[in-house]
């Protein structure tokens, strides 16, 4: 990711997201600027802040899916929040916090998922060891006591040789289906009720942890196949070998250096009511959210978490609000702002079939599973894209989401009678477009209720 330039940064973008040039070329800038400030001398890097955004435009347009595409782009963890979703501190619900909880959680398990892959080669050999020992169990000690030791030697020869030759049919994938027995750890933890305002992860508090001593270890043993037990087996060894400590640690840097929160429906909690007193989801979580954004502490379970160079990425389309409603000193948390246009019938045109996840290469890939060869033909994509953008024009403007509803219902009686059709080369053209829709299309009620 380092490596990558401004220009290819947006090349990446462009591969999932039609248009919107300004906001790829702002989200581009600001996480080569987190590659940039690694490279300071230590005494300049802590005092590079990163560079909020607001992206303001309708629904369906694609501000969610640059912020996601950018953090996979970074593989950096994500985490995308409502700003409905919190209120003032001192209320019942989420305090704004939690983010900061729930990213740190997720950065922790993206770094476990990496270190569990770095140990899957001696992980899979180790548990290849204890399938043998449930195939072929050693010798126990109390026949080492009574037998010679000639009978001995000659019977751990053989137990060898039988064990080498379970091992190349374990490895050919012979024994796949044999059924062993295997000791499978539980974990029985007693049911406790907690009165909070918050929930247990508003609290900071892992029971499991707290309690993990308390309750015995118990074991349950269960008849599995090899194959089965095998993935229980490599899950196990890869634990026991990952250092938890250093998964911790290098959890806590990448959610502080490289973390990234999608701040949705910003307009939500815009502006106040006259008149209706204090408003606990509105002014109340702008103004938690300031320390949030310009940088604290926050407390977790793996530890503390400083929110200095977290990206914060904002959205919301402020149909009823502008950005300038937003309290001043959250408005200064956020320098960057970007436009994200409505998008036209030749957008959509471009959704249709030009990124790699495009709609058309979902539905045809998700009906090949029946047996079925779907073609659409130009006209028909033409004809999609004009009755998706009419509609957005005459009932609310839902961006690409309507795209979806159309398709869905266009491709609805296929999908249904899909493992019973006899003909399995389809071709959609405009005329079957318009004799599918077009009772929909005449009735303007209709079109309200189903589209």
């Amino acid at each position: 990711m380092d490596t990558l330039t401004p220009k290819e940064i947006v090349r990446e973008l462009d591969k999932y997201i039609i248009g919107q040039a300004e906001a790829k070329k702002a989200v581009a800038i600001a996480l080569r600027n987190r590659s940039r400030r690694k490279q300071l001398p230590s005494e300049l890097r802590d005092e590079v802040a990163p560079k909020n955004i607001i992206m303001i435009g309708p629904t369906g347009v694609g501000k969610t899916e640059i912020a996601r595409r950018l953090a996979r782009l970074a593989q950096a963890p994500f985490m995308k929040v409502e700003a409905t979703k919190f209120t003032e501190v001192g209320y019942v619900g989420r305090d704004v916090e939690s983010m900061i909880r729930d990213l740190t959680q997720l950065s922790a398990n993206m770094v476990r998922q990496e270190k569990m892959k770095e140990v899957e080669p001696k992980a899979q050999e180790m548990a290849e060891e204890r399938i043998l020992d449930l195939l072929l169990p050693p010798l126990r000690p109390e026949k080492e006591k009574t037998e010679p030791p000639e009978a001995i030697s000659e019977g751990d020869s053989q137990l060898q040789r039988t064990r080498q030759k379970l091992r190349g049919q374990l490895r050919a994938n012979k024994l796949e289906k044999r059924i062993v027995e295997l000791n499978i750890r539980e974990t029985f933890l007693p049911m406790i009720e907690v009165f909070s305002n918050a929930g247990l992860e508003e609290m900071g508090i892992n029971f499991q942890d707290i309690l993990g001593g308390m309750t015995p270890q118990k074991s349950k043993k269960r008849r599995l196949t090899v194959g089965e037990a095998r993935r229980i087996l490599i899950q196990e060894e890869a634990e026991k070998l990952i250092d938890m400590d250093k998964v911790i640690s290098e959890a806590i840097k990448r959610t502080e250096d490289s973390g990234i929160i999608f701040l949705d429906e910003l307009d939500k909690i815009s502006g106040s009511s006259p008149g209706s007193g204090p408003d606990v989801s509105r002014q109340g979580v702008q103004r938690d959210l300031l320390p949030l954004i310009e940088g604290s502490t926050v407390t977790t379970k793996f530890g503390t978490v400083r929110t200095d160079h977290i990206l914060f990425i904002a959205a919301g389309a402020f149909h009823a609000s502008k950005p300038s409603d937003l309290i001043p000193e959250l408005q200064g948390r956020f320098p960057i702002r970007v436009e994200l246009h409505s998008l036209s019938k030749a957008d959509f045109q471009r959704i249709l079939t030009e990124p790699e996840n495009a709609l058309i290469k979902q539905y045809r890939a998700l009906l090949k599973t029946e047996g079925l060869n779907i073609e659409f033909t130009r006209d028909a994509i033409a004809e999609i894209s004009s009755l998706s953008s009419r509609v957005n024009e005459g009932l609310e403007n839902i961006g690409a989401r309507r795209l979806h509803t159309v398709l869905e219902k266009l491709l609805e009686e296929i999908s249904f009678n899909a493992p019973d059709l006899k003909k399995k080369n389809i071709l959609i053209d405009r005329k079957y477009v318009k004799k599918k829709l077009e009772n929909i299309i005449g009735d303007e009620d209709l079109i309200r209720y189903i589209f």
